[in-house]
């Protein structure tokens, strides 16, 4: 069975996973280990403002370090995929910008890396690796489906038809870009108002100072709002009810059944839900009403790493 390496990068860490999959098996792909590695590539990106091209230096470095460290066990590895938070140009594959990783521009992460490492390298969008890697897990069962990560910010993926979906400029699903307050917070992307500056952890963690004056993490303010805390409740209510108005344009669109939650904020899914089940419902198109069916991930973190493998494996065989 081949062996190929998936990385998901996020906001403060890398998560890699050497993955066994066999494109001729129905079953679904099987992680044989995981690693994770610290690495605040944000925070490495603000350092750097003046200089972005040493913020990507050390960017590329700290991924070939990890990448090594995992071939070292696993020399049989083939091929290397990556889900990146940024726009991914289809084509090229180059990264042509990144929200929540400012300064960097039209870099060509499978290029570099691919030097560096000796391995072919593919590049997609994290939330698009998530959503092929969610498909993956369930054996390929469902035709199609949409994901919604909640992390730092809040990406989205579709696969249509067992095919993945980036669109013609690298853009499709950045549902956490769709506008749902107008005039409203300032975002990464340079629009305000963007879903991602509601109900992404960053966000919660935003609305949570405003209406406390305290700064605390989306999983502390999960804490108090699972002991009653008001604020912290309200953090987590506009969260829910601010995806669900990004949702349901969205399906209005795609008419998709199956929705996937997913994202280290996933966790605190049941802080959100009856928010966004009111909002889902009066924002829906009547006829799709009842008809959508939403689950959250039992993958925890693999589903990103799992597509991201099984998406540079698909391009291998090409």
């Amino acid at each position: 069975m081949a062996h190929w390496l998936g990385m998901d990068v996020g906001g403060t860490n890398l998560r890699l996973a050497v993955i066994a999959y066999d494109a001729l098996s129905h079953k679904p792909p099987k992680v044989l280990e995981e690693m994770r590695v610290q690495a605040d590539f944000a925070k490495l990106c603000q350092a750097h403002q003046s200089a972005p091209h040493e913020a990507w230096q050390a960017i590329v470095n700290s991924m070939a370090m990890a990448i090594r460290s995992a071939l070292a066990n696993y020399p049989e590895v083939r091929g290397v995929g990556v889900g990146f938070p940024g726009f991914i140009e289809p084509d090229t594959q180059k990264i042509v910008s990144s929200p929540n990783l400012p300064g960097l521009s039209m870099v060509d992460l499978s290029a570099d890396l691919s030097h560096l490492i000796g391995l072919p390298v593919r590049t997609e969008n994290d939330a698009l690796a998530a959503a092929y890697g969610e498909y993956a897990l369930r054996a390929k069962q469902l035709d199609s489906l949409i994901y919604l990560g909640l992390g730092t910010g809040v990406g989205g993926g579709l696969v249509l038809s067992g095919q993945p979906v980036t669109g013609q400029h690298g853009v499709a699903m950045e549902v956490g870009h769709l506008i749902v307050k107008p005039h409203g917070r300032l975002c990464g992307c340079g629009n305000r108002g963007c879903m991602e500056q509601y109900a992404s952890a960053s966000a919660v963690s935003l609305s949570y100072f405003e209406a406390s004056g305290q700064h605390k993490t989306a999983a502390a303010i999960a804490a108090l709002a699972q002991a009653g805390d008001a604020a912290a409740m309200a953090a987590y209510a506009l969260a829910g009810a601010s995806l669900a108005q990004a949702l349901a344009q969205v399906l209005k669109v795609l008419d998709i059944s199956q929705v996937v939650i997913g994202g280290g904020m996933s966790a605190a899914w049941p802080l959100m839900a009856r928010a966004f089940d009111q909002q889902l419902a009066e924002d829906l198109i009547p006829v799709l009403r009842g008809k959508i069916v939403l689950s959250v991930s039992e993958a925890a973190d693999q589903a990103g790493m799992l597509g991201a493998a099984m998406l540079a494996q698909a391009r291998g065989r090409h």
